[in-house]
């Protein structure tokens, strides 16, 4: 019981420090302005496993596991949570004072957070949640067992990583100005052309490799995408709340995909298993798809011209 308990309580801790906690309060420090240091976050949040895992193998080794746990939660309690609890604003964006003449000049266009263009964007993201979750558990496996060699598969998983923070770069520098909206479809198809690489040349090392930069930065953009697109299309009012919404289901798919996956691989095929998350893949490009952003100002100005 007291292991069960652990465990929950790690998964509550965990659920409480990742990106959608870290998105609602970078939108209640920056408001409509968060875009930029969402895609910052992500940037430097694309380097973790990059530090931690060559990090974790030499403490394992150093002090074995328990000293790892203790000297990761020093660094928890002296480093993270000060930080935290001392470094962040306490300021809101959305409580600066706004003149009335600004609010008439540049009214903010945005849609209704219900209704079907919520539903799609959660729909959307949970869809996707199925991709990472699942492919992180079962992916290095499938192209073991496609024959690839053991050190060439740890090869390949190590492309998921830069590939990530390549496509993060790229948004930050020359997608500034594109609707995240845009940049989510663009990451879903992105995937789909990956998952359409493997089923017609089948499971190679080339063919392997590029799946996983491809699927690094699909996976990359998407992140940023979760915490920009809500706020592009729904606006900073509530937005934290938004985010949590949003998230909900998003972390349960998460949580049941690498079952789902494993029942799938048991009693089917590592074919079937990859059709299954493009299944969910292409759901998520659908519902992408389908939401309709806001008309500007300018756009509904321009249609009342005869």
């Amino acid at each position: 019981m007291v292991d069960i308990a652990v465990w929950m309580l790690l998964g509550v801790a965990t659920a409480a420090t990742l990106y959608d906690p870290a998105f609602a309060t970078l939108g209640r420090i920056f408001g409509g302005a968060a875009r930029r240091p969402i895609t910052v976050l992500t940037l430097a949040g694309g380097f973790a496993s990059t530090v931690s895992w060559p990090v974790t193998h030499l403490l394992l080794e150093a002090v074995g596991w328990r000293g790892t746990y203790l000297v990761y939660a020093a660094v928890l309690a002296v480093v993270a949570a000060p930080l935290h609890a001392f470094a962040l604003p306490r300021s809101r964006a959305d409580a600066a004072a706004v003149r009335p003449e600004q609010s008439a000049q540049a009214p903010s266009v945005v849609l209704p957070p219900t209704g079907w263009p919520f539903l799609l964007v959660a729909a959307a993201f949970a869809a996707y949640a199925f991709v990472p979750s699942g492919l992180s558990a079962h992916l290095l496996a499938i192209f073991g067992r496609a024959g690839i060699d053991a050190a060439t598969v740890v090869a390949i998983g190590a492309l998921f990583g830069p590939a990530q923070v390549v496509a993060r770069i790229c948004e930050l520098l020359f997608a500034r100005g594109v609707h995240p909206l845009h940049i989510a479809r663009f990451a879903v198809a992105m995937l789909l052309a990956a998952f359409a690489l493997l089923a017609l040349i089948g499971i190679s090392v080339a063919a392997a490799a590029c799946f996983a930069v491809m699927f690094g930065m699909a996976n990359g953009l998407l992140t940023i995408a979760r915490g920009a697109v809500p706020l592009a299309l729904f606006g900073p009012a509530g937005y934290g709340h938004l985010v949590g919404r949003i998230g909900g289901p998003y972390l349960v798919i998460q949580a049941i995909a690498p079952l789902v996956l494993a029942v799938v691989a048991e009693r089917a095929s590592d074919p079937m298993v990859l059709a299954v998350v493009a299944a969910f893949a292409a759901i998520s490009f659908i519902a992408f798809a389908a939401v309709r952003r806001p008309k500007s100002l300018a756009d509904k100005a321009g249609s009342r011209v005869p």
